[in-house]
């Protein structure tokens, strides 16, 4: 006896013209910065639309644990870093497809204070009165960045040798941290002062590297036409209309 569901797999067949078939459907894994979250998560609903059979899942992290985890065998089909390092050690390694490499967005790296800036830190330069700042780890790109600047400034050995300065894994932390008031200010990126809704007293300018997001498809991935098809659509107008909408620059072409 046929089940319920048989009859109706057999009853679409014959339906069918002959020669149409139906599209498998596609899971594919993500591994992006974390300071991607919001845009990225809004984007993949929007792409529901356009490929309804692919399932996008994310990791979100910050770009040095994402790399490690890709180094260390976890599955993964596309990889949006937070700067170009963690990409070009990949990239080193054989792990991504070259060809597919793009430089997709831009951010800022700002100075980000608690709800009425009880410190009155107006400035980068200010930092030095401060008595507790939140950075990210140095291998965190907002870590990295971090440091270009407080170095630049030549404020960084003095923070760490009067212990002022605490530490988050990834962006996140770091604007949590500044939000909770738990510090007196942060360097975080401005998209994530903008989803936190926190003041932004300060932009860094010329005093760190640009802060330019890569994305690739990965060599092992079991779904590369899906998820070069997926890295198009990051680049074309509707995803670069939400990739503003949060403070991003777009580096690639895009449909304006």
């Amino acid at each position: 006896m046929f089940s319920n569901r048989k009859w109706a797999c057999l009853l679409l067949c014959l339906l069918l013209p002959t020669g149409i078939a139906l599209a498998e459907p596609v899971e594919l894994t993500v591994f992006a910065a974390a300071s991607l979250t919001e845009a990225l998560t809004e984007i993949a609903e929007q792409y529901r639309a356009v490929a309804p059979d692919v399932t996008v899942s994310f990791n979100f992290d910050s770009s040095g644990t994402l790399k490690t985890q890709i180094e260390e065998g976890a599955p993964c089909d596309l990889f949006l870093s937070a700067a170009q390092k963690q990409m070009n050690q990949l990239e080193e390694m054989e792990a991504i497809l070259p060809d597919s490499r793009v430089d997709l967005l831009e951010n800022q790296v700002v100075l980000a204070v608690p709800e009425g800036n009880p410190k009155g830190i107006e400035a980068f330069a200010d930092i030095a009165g401060a008595e507790l700042i939140a950075l990210g780890n140095e291998d965190v790109p907002v870590g990295a960045y971090s440091i270009e600047i407080l170095t630049h400034l030549g404020l960084l050995d003095a923070l760490s040798a009067e212990g002022r300065i605490t530490y988050g894994s990834n962006v996140k932390e770091v604007t949590t941290q500044i939000a909770e008031a738990s510090v007196d200010c942060g360097i975080i990126y401005a998209t994530d002062a903008a989803s936190a809704r926190l003041t932004i007293v300060d932009a860094a300018a010329e005093m760190c590297s640009p802060v330019i997001y890569p994305v690739a498809v990965l060599a092992d991935s079991a779904e590369a036409q899906a998820a070069q098809a997926f890295l198009d659509y990051l680049t074309g107008d509707a995803a670069a209309q939400v990739f503003r909408s949060v403070g991003f620059a777009m580096v690639a072409p895009d449909g304006d």
